[in-house]
């Protein structure tokens, strides 16, 4: 934009440098980058664990089952969660819940050193990312409350994505930390320990948050907390009404965020055995996690650019076109460079997934933010995460049933196309209805 006195002004650059002089978005933002890079080394240490343990070969069924374990029965209490975001001060949400993980990963480490039955460590393992997914969903919820209206979608585009980026990032200092050591159970109790102390990092800076910008507000009638979970299943109910009656662009774009998840399930679970037995020996265990290290890191850059990309593309498309394009645009490169089954091709494409996947999820948070009122929108964000969940697990299992051990598999790369493209369709055209 030119202005009178013949300068160029950038609408973007100025709604992100005003986001950035806001205190409490930036405490929040510090939260959630703390929150989710302890969550990439987290990460890695389980995967190193259970995927590239030297001691194991691992298949995709074995992904599927850890996958089942870990996000499953967060799935089943989700949205009764929601109920108490709406409920408690989401500020002690963050706070109190990275203080539990800084002791759940102390003592997963432990478990680890002490040679515990591989069933304590994913039990200790499960607590961590159910919390992980309450954080998530409290960060998604109390971002309206430190930007103004107008902001929501730089905001959208600036404070997940670098989440996701951070995630990533811990990602990489994992892999860089498990290269460094010999593998085996000592290695993973280091990332662990790691993991617990950025965990702890998280819970110091929630604490500079004040205790009630956060939100909910505080109804004078509002019944006591235990009389809040008593009525949780009435109040699911009445958010999931006030979904199927008021907020038809959120239900759509839940519809088409999930469907997107479910998709790069599919293809995580393809990357993670190609590395694992394509790409490297099925010996170097080493090798592979590299491999999948180096396919993270694209992702990373794929996150960062939709950051960068996504506010222009909605001003030019508006959400739902930008939504639609993101979709539409993966079922054109997914077949383009998986059916090479080649690991240039493949980095290429989790670059490009990474960009994709991001602006489909900044459209939707932005959606759903928009269109749903603040009492409700605790429960819905939790809704959300458990849609996430269910359809990552249901990917990995639908894949575990056909993919083979060494990830080659066309049928599947052109099944996922399909359905990145029939999503789109779908969604360009419900989307356009008044």
């Amino acid at each position: 934009m030119i202005t009178d006195d013949g300068s160029v002004h950038d609408p973007h650059r100025a709604g992100l440098r005003a986001l950035l002089r806001g205190r409490d978005f930036r405490r929040l933002l510090t939260v959630r980058i703390l929150s989710q890079l302890s969550d990439g080394v987290f990460q890695v240490s389980l995967a190193a664990y259970v995927i590239f343990s030297p001691e194991r070969q691992s298949s995709p069924a074995d992904i599927a089952a850890v996958l089942a374990v870990m996000l499953l029965p967060f799935s089943l209490i989700g949205p009764f969660a929601g109920v108490l975001l709406d409920r408690w001060r989401r500020r002690q949400v963050l706070q109190l819940g990275n203080l539990a993980r800084f002791g759940l990963g102390l003592g997963t480490a432990a478990l680890l050193l002490a040679g515990a039955p591989a069933w304590t460590f994913f039990a200790a393992a499960l607590l961590v990312t159910a919390l992980n997914r309450f954080i998530l969903a409290g960060l998604s919820a109390s971002l309206p409350r430190v930007v103004e209206p107008e902001e929501l979608v730089t905001a959208n585009a600036i404070s997940p994505t670098l989440g996701t980026v951070a995630a990533a990032g811990g990602g990489g200092v994992g892999f860089l930390v498990h290269q460094l050591l010999p593998p085996g159970r000592q290695a993973d109790a280091v990332l662990v320990t790691l993991a617990a102390l950025l965990y702890l990092c998280a819970a110091l800076a929630a604490q500079r948050i004040d205790p009630d910008r956060l939100g909910p507000e505080q109804h004078p009638d509002r019944p006591a907390l235990r009389q809040a979970v008593v009525a949780t299943w009435h109040g699911l109910l009445a958010g999931l009404r006030h979904l199927r009656e008021d907020c038809r662009p959120a239900v759509l774009a839940l519809a088409a965020v999930t469907l997107a998840r479910f998709c790069y399930g599919v293809l995580i679970v393809v990357v993670l055995m190609l590395s694992r037995y394509t790409f490297n020996s099925p010996e170097d265990s080493k090798g592979g996690l590299a491999t999948l290290g180096q396919a993270v890191a694209l992702s990373a850059v794929g996150f960062f650019l939709a950051a960068v990309v996504s506010p222009r593309a909605t001003r030019l498309l508006g959400l739902s076109g930008w939504l639609t394009a993101c979709l539409a645009s993966a079922a054109v490169f997914v077949p383009a460079l998986g059916l090479a089954f080649e690991e240039r091709a493949a980095l290429a494409a989790a670059l490009l997934l990474g960009l994709v996947t991001q602006g489909t999820k900044i459209c939707a948070d932005t959606l759903v933010q928009t269109s749903v009122e603040d009492e409700y929108r605790g429960r819905v964000f939790a809704v959300y995460d458990v849609l996430f969940n269910v359809s990552f697990v249901a990917a990995a299992g639908v894949t575990a049933l056909v993919l083979p051990l060494d990830g080659r598999s066309t049928g599947i790369v052109v099944g996922v196309s399909v359905v990145y493209a029939l999503g789109a369709l779908l969604y360009f055209r419900a989307a356009r209805r008044p």
